[in-house]
């Protein structure tokens, strides 16, 4: 005799009530004996703790690449941007180069028109020439001036030579006028003793009239004779004197030359510089016009890539005036600015992998150097923490990363581009 069994709405409503209690419901029983559970749930209970071990070991991994490197996603691909600008007025007549072109260093970029550059240089070359030919009128004027000075002082010193002679001559007249004087004085005297003895002797009648006219002819005679001595004495005196007045006037003469000739040869050789400096000022007018002319040649100062592009032909433009911009490509570089709790374990000399969106490939690079402050700090608005309530705020500093070279990709990054970049920190 077999057992009841149960209906199959009763196996529904089992399985209902199973699935609202949240149990797994009772395995259906064939005669006295349970139902054995079927492979799909065992299939579903191996996938789920494989997904757990998935999980757990991802997360382990995740983890460990967190004690390894630091990344951040606040980075970006910065180089050196060069902006060409004139360095003086004009207008442009060509421009060689548009945006997103690759150029050289010493490749053109924009003329500017010459012909008022060039008015200038002819005019300051004229300067130059006007000042050249009047230092070559003035050169000679130093040599002239010294051999003219030489010579009055050579005829100034013969001309007191002279002079010096003409007084000793002089000197030696009246010398030898005072000496008949002093002769002639003595005859004088002697005929007027004379005289007197053959006075007494005429009045005794002891020489005869003829005797006593004749010695008084004689003192007269002598008598003259020494006025007229005295009279040469007196004219050579004065001889004396008009000689030594003409030497003290050649020596004066002299004494002036020796004077002034240094400040006339000083003076030539003051016109000489003077000119000369008027001709090196004109010279570089010369060259500063020469510069000038330079100037409307627009060159690349750096190889690279052209970025803002304003220049355009017709255009008249200023002095300093920005034309366009040179990114420099071929020295490129990473700002990334990490977190500072991140910068504990990132040193210089560290390797780093950089992701970069753009591209969807990955650099290999290493830590150049760190930042000297916060963005913050060096904004133009720094924050001021003692104005107001304090709120601590995790600030970042830059770090720059450099690409290594030869990797393949390099000649396609630009700056500007956001990266993804990993520091290694651990072994």
């Amino acid at each position: 005799m077999s057992l009841p069994t149960k209906t199959t709405q009763d196996e529904k409503h089992e399985e209902t009530q199973a699935a609202s209690t949240g149990r797994p419901p009772s395995p259906p029983a064939v005669g006295n004996k349970p139902v054995p559970v079927t492979r799909g749930r065992v299939r579903a209970f191996t996938i789920f703790f494989l997904v757990l071990l998935i999980a757990a070991a991802v997360g382990i991994y995740l983890w460990l690449q967190s004690r390894q490197f630091e990344s951040t996603d606040d980075a970006e691909v910065e180089a050196h941007l060069n902006s060409v600008s004139s360095r003086v007025d004009g207008s442009i007549t060509r421009v060689y180069v548009d945006n997103n072109q690759i150029v050289k260093a010493g490749d053109p970029l924009v003329d500017l028109d010459p012909r008022d550059f060039q008015v200038a240089i002819d005019q300051t070359r004229a300067q130059l020439a006007q000042a050249r030919s009047q230092v070559s009128a003035l050169r000679p004027n130093v040599p002239i001036t010294e051999v003219e000075t030489s010579t009055n002082i050579t005829g100034a010193e013969a001309d007191v030579a002279n002079a010096e002679a003409v007084v000793g001559v002089a000197e030696r007249d009246r010398e030898s006028a005072a000496a008949r004087l002093a002769e002639a004085q003595a005859n004088a005297a002697k005929a007027r003793a004379d005289l007197a003895r053959y006075t007494l002797l005429i009045k005794n009648e002891e020489v005869s009239q003829q005797e006593f006219d004749q010695v008084a002819a004689t003192a007269k005679a002598q008598d003259a004779t020494v006025d007229a001595n005295r009279a040469a004495v007196q004219s050579a005196a004065r001889t004396v004197e008009q000689r030594q007045a003409q030497l003290a006037q050649v020596k004066s003469r002299l004494s002036q030359y020796r004077n002034t000739a240094p400040a006339q040869l000083a003076i030539r050789q003051a016109n000489v510089a003077s000119q000369q400096a008027n001709q090196q000022t004109a010279q570089t007018m010369v060259e500063q016009a020469e510069l000038k002319m330079s100037y409307t040649k627009i060159t690349a100062p750096a190889a690279g890539i052209i970025l803002k592009r304003s220049a355009e032909v017709g255009e008249h433009i200023n002095a300093g005036q920005q034309l366009l911009m040179i990114a420099q490509i071929a020295d490129i570089w990473v700002t990334a600015d990490f977190k500072e709790t991140q910068l504990h374990n990132i040193h210089p000399g560290q390797s780093a992998r950089i992701h970069v969106d753009a591209l969807r490939q990955d650099f290999e690079g290493y830590v150049e150097n760190i930042g000297g402050g916060t963005g913050a700090i060096s904004s133009i608005l720094p924050p001021e923490n003692a104005t107001g309530n304090y709120v601590k705020v995790v600030q970042r500093i830059p770090v720059r990363l450099r690409f290594k070279p030869n990797q393949n990709g390099l000649d396609r990054l630009r700056p500007g581009m956001s990266v993804e970049p990993e520091v290694r920190i651990g072994s």
